[in-house]
């Protein structure tokens, strides 16, 4: 029972340190667009044109030295 002295202080400041971080990142923005992010998944702006790949030279073989 001695224990519960010591754990209902915790929590009320484990409570409070939990709310102080929800305002904050309230204020600073994190909440803003919601939507934002779910959308950009779906966009293919990070598909880049197809570069034109140069032409491997061949070694000469033993059949190619005739």
């Amino acid at each position: 029972m001695d224990v519960i002295y010591g754990l209902i202080p915790g929590m009320i400041l484990l409570g409070l340190a939990a709310v102080g971080v929800l305002f904050w990142a309230a204020r600073s923005g994190q909440f803003d667009d919601l939507e934002g992010e779910a959308h950009r998944i779906l966009m293919d702006d990070d598909l880049r044109p197809a570069k034109k790949k140069k032409p491997r030279q061949r070694m000469p073989d033993a059949e190619d030295q005739e």
